[in-house]
């Protein structure tokens, strides 16, 4: 296996397949040139079922949805303040309303905590030497 950490080998091995794999497809396309686009076009269309049968049953997951339905109400809101304050529309990306929307969240009048504070040990130091 030490072999394979040579680059050149494996640049090698590489370059050599595909010259196999191009004289092969030369070589079928001048033999027979109905039977070679014959082929090309049963495997296109066997990989467009496929692709059509993953996306089908991947592509419909409800987190997506959700996502989607979460940015559509991201630019809705968007849209909205923009008419408020009368700025007008602005074309921006999905990625472009999500960053404006959390950057006007930061800058929004934040309410106040209502913490208290706790007057403990203050004064009193560690000691660090009986750990």
């Amino acid at each position: 296996m030490a072999f394979l950490k040579n680059r050149t080998f494996v640049n090698v091995v590489i370059g050599g397949l595909i010259i196999l794999a191009l004289l092969g497809v030369i070589g079928t396309f001048t033999a027979n040139p109905a039977g070679f686009i014959q082929s090309i076009a049963v495997m296109a269309l066997v990989v467009l079922v496929v692709y059509f049968l993953v996306r089908k049953f991947t592509g419909s997951s409800p987190q997506k949805k959700e996502q989607r339905a979460f940015l559509k109400a991201a630019k809705k809101s968007k849209k909205r303040l923009l008419q408020k304050s009368g700025e007008g529309t602005v074309k921006t990306s999905s990625l472009g309303t999500l960053a404006s929307l959390k950057k006007s969240n930061k800058t929004k009048k934040k309410s106040p905590a209502h913490l208290t504070v706790i007057d403990g040990k203050k004064g009193k130091k560690k000691n660090r030497a009986s750990l």
